[in-house]
């Protein structure tokens, strides 16, 4: 069946902040000029929201410029931080840093606590207001391009097809989405980012990409443990020193408290499970005591880039831009990539609308990269540049020269320094490391993989190809689990892949596609890069609430 097309402006791949801001702005850029000027937004997700998982301290200060009445308009910004504490961690104890003495980057006074799915639920009506056209539950599985190699379009999956590939009784073809420019806002690891950053070697001046794992749950509290506005970070247990990583629980309102775990995808041992890890963490005293008699609500894990502003690739081609995290604009230092998010959609939808004003189509943004580099985030993040490199080096020496260069130098160091390696490379044999010995999960204050898996209402269809390809189906058992132990049966938050025995005694892979909460994290850390990631059919997935 052929597929049908549709002919747009400009067409957002990605209905998360970067993509709903550029959206919004580009709208708001049309009414002020009284043209017309046709915009869609795709979303993977069964609906705007569905798969946002962030912890979340929002800076307004992007927001602000989108919408300078986002107070009277409602905007989901309703905890203020009144309280920030940052603590390393010991088995039992912890010590408290002085407040005169934290970094101007874990300062959040004037920041909110939200949920960033709601924020982008949010934006949605802002952009359905303006006229922008959303189409939730429409997975982009391709880029379109012209003769000359450009970019002029993406094309969504097809429906109802089966597991072996040919299609069913309920088959529906995809749909062909032209754009005379294409914003891709995926989010971290994008599918088809990913390509794109191969196809224009848009890393090629940049420094490898430094990813995290993000895990988070979502408690209702005891009112008397509650304490709206609180925001409290932490390094240190139970990672060892040379692990990158850290915490964070925010208090929310409505005795919501987000509780979660960052584990920086550099680790070299490969027995080193991010899940556990962030079970564990929720077992010490200084934790624990928020959430003992609470109930564990939501559950949902993402991978994030935070390799900052040396790892930023570049952000147009022929045809479109990347945005958001798609492109990798998070402030690490700060725990903060929503505000960057909204503003480097701005950048962007203004070039663009400069661009179709001036009669042009499918050509580089050059525009956007220039604002970029005189805008505030730009800044922002050339003063956060050598956060991760300073912190791959160790807990304490990489603390200590983030203090020294944010607090005492407003980080203005005199050197830049670099990322070297990909986290891929960075696993060392299972041979050299010692095994991680982690305690079963008690069910009221840490918990399984399969239960977390079923708060987060992760779903999809069973009868579909699996969408975690192998290149090679042999090397997970010949290098992974022979050399590595099998590390993707711990770096994967969700239970999808399992090593299990066939009758003749031989292993296999078994991968339980059906888990798969979309956080990416195979993609990036598999040490053969031999699992690709590709976009399951529209509507599948997490379907996060106030996460």
């Amino acid at each position: 069946m052929a597929r049908e097309s549709m002919q747009f402006d400009v067409v957002v791949v990605g209905g998360g902040p970067a993509g709903l801001a550029s959206a919004i702005r580009l709208k708001q850029l049309a009414a002020q000029r009284a043209v017309e000027l046709g915009v869609c937004v795709i979303e993977k997700g069964s609906e705007i929201g569905a798969h946002i998982l962030s912890g979340a301290v929002m800076d307004p200060r992007a927001l602000e410029e989108l919408f300078p009445d986002w107070k009277a308009r409602g905007a989901p910004l309703a905890t203020p931080v009144n309280e920030d504490r940052f603590l390393f961690l010991t088995r039992f104890g912890s010590l408290k840093v002085p407040g005169f003495l934290l970094p101007e980057c874990f300062r959040n006074q004037g920041n909110y606590v939200v949920s960033l799915g709601n924020v982008c639920r949010w934006l949605g009506q802002q952009a359905e207001a303006l006229g922008v056209e959303i189409y939730p539950g429409f997975a982009a599985v391709e880029v379109l391009y012209d003769d000359r190699g450009g970019v002029r379009g993406v094309a969504t999956g097809d429906m109802g097809v089966g597991r072996d590939g040919r299609p069913t009784a309920q088959y529906q073809p995809g749909i062909e989405l032209w754009g005379k420019y294409v914003f891709f806002a995926e989010g971290c690891r994008g599918h088809l980012g990913k390509q794109l950053l191969e196809r224009y070697r848009l890393s090629a001046n940049s420094d490898p990409q430094a990813y995290g794992i993000g895990l988070k749950e979502l408690w209702e509290i005891e009112p008397e443990r509650h304490q709206a506005g609180l925001v409290i970070h932490s390094a240190g247990w139970p990672l060892s020193a040379d692990s990158y990583g850290g915490s964070f629980l925010y208090h929310m309102q409505d005795n919501l408290v987000s509780v979660g775990f960052v584990v920086g995808l550099g680790y070299a041992n490969p027995y080193l499970d991010p899940y556990e890890e962030f079970q564990r963490y929720k077992t010490h005293p200084d934790i624990r005591t928020f959430l003992e008699g609470g109930k564990r609500i939501a559950y949902g894990a993402r991978a994030i880039a935070a390799g900052g502003l040396m790892s930023l690739p570049g952000l147009t081609f022929p045809g479109g831009c990347l945005v958001g995290d798609e492109a990798g604009f998070l402030n690490a230092s700060r725990i903060k990539g929503s505000h960057a998010a909204i503003k480097s959609g701005m950048l962007a939808a203004e070039a663009a609308f400069a661009a179709l004003r001036a009669g042009r189509s499918a050509d580089e943004l050059d525009a956007y990269s220039a604002a970029f580099q005189e805008s505030w985030l730009f800044d922002e993040l050339y003063r956060a540049r050598n956060f991760k490199q300073w912190m791959s080096k160790g807990l304490y020496s990489g603390t200590l020269m983030v203090g020294v260069e944010q607090t005492l130098l407003g980080g203005k160091f005199p050197w830049t320094l670099h990322h070297r390696h990909a986290d891929h490379e960075c696993l060392r044999p299972a041979s050299e490391c010692k095994p991680i010995d982690y305690p079963k999960p008690d069910g009221k204050l840490t918990f399984d993989r399969l239960s977390s898996v079923f708060i987060s209402n992760t779903n999809h269809e069973e009868n579909q190809p699996c969408h975690l390809v192998l290149r090679d189906a042999s090397l997970p058992v010949r290098l992974n689990l022979a050399k590595y132990a099998g590390p993707e049966s711990r770096y994967c938050p969700a239970g999808v892949y399992e090593f299990v025995k066939n009758g003749d005694g031989t292993d296999r892979l078994q991968i339980n596609a059906q888990n798969c909460v979309h956080c990416k994290t195979c993609d990036i850390k598999d040490p053969s890069q031999n699992i690709v990631w590709v976009a399951p059919q529209g509507g599948g997935g997490p379907n996060y609430p106030n996460m």
